[in-house]
């Protein structure tokens, strides 16, 4: 048995607003509603990132010091947006236009996004990404001296959720780039790693 894996990563962008198909036409959710975090903290950030990739291996962050969440969310130009469902976190979508390079190419990234598990398969994730996407688009309206955003852009993984890349492509998202690795395993942390 083999302690590696092959990974796919798909790229993909939008390069106009007019990109931006949204989901189900907007069709409406009860009870949802769609928040910025506009005080981020280390801690809310670490409790969406490890209850939304708990069961999608997502571990890059998980040994991020507090003081390392902090730069990052304290950078201008990165923005948490929250999918509350009757007024719990159903999941996040994680803007960045916070890099030097994306100031310069006027580009936004979706760093992260996602449902925490018990939300999935309810058309909450449709709705999230289109309204994340528009955040996205008018980002600079938000942030004084910046650039109108002129690129969106996402990477995905064959280790991310099954409906992915599928929902960012019925998003209006074109495939850039398709990358292929060999990765280690990574055992799945659950939601409390370590405990």
């Amino acid at each position: 048995m083999s302690d590696r894996t092959t990974v796919t990563t798909w790229y993909l962008e939008q390069t106009s607003p007019a990109d931006l198909a949204p989901a189900d036409g907007g069709e409406e959710v009860p009870g949802l509603r769609i928040v910025r975090a506009e005080v981020p903290t280390p801690e809310y950030s670490r409790f969406l990132y490890t209850a939304v990739g708990q069961d999608v291996t997502w571990t890059d962050r998980l040994g991020w010091p507090y003081a390392r969440w902090r730069e990052f969310l304290d950078r201008p130009g990165v923005e948490t947006w929250v999918a509350y469902d009757r007024g719990t976190p159903a999941g996040f979508i994680e803007l960045d236009a916070g890099g030097a390079d994306a100031q310069r190419e006027a580009a936004v990234e979706i760093s992260y996004f996602g449902l925490i598990p018990a939300f999935r398969g309810r058309r909450i994730g449709g709705l999230l990404l289109s309204y994340g996407t528009a955040r996205a688009w008018d980002l600079a309206d938000r942030w004084p001296g910046r650039a109108a955003t002129q690129r969106v852009w996402v990477h995905t993984c064959s280790k991310d959720g099954p409906h992915a890349l599928a929902n960012y492509q019925r998003r209006g998202f074109r495939l850039f780039r398709t990358e292929t690795a060999q990765e280690p395993k990574t055992p799945t942390p659950g939601p409390w790693p370590g405990a």
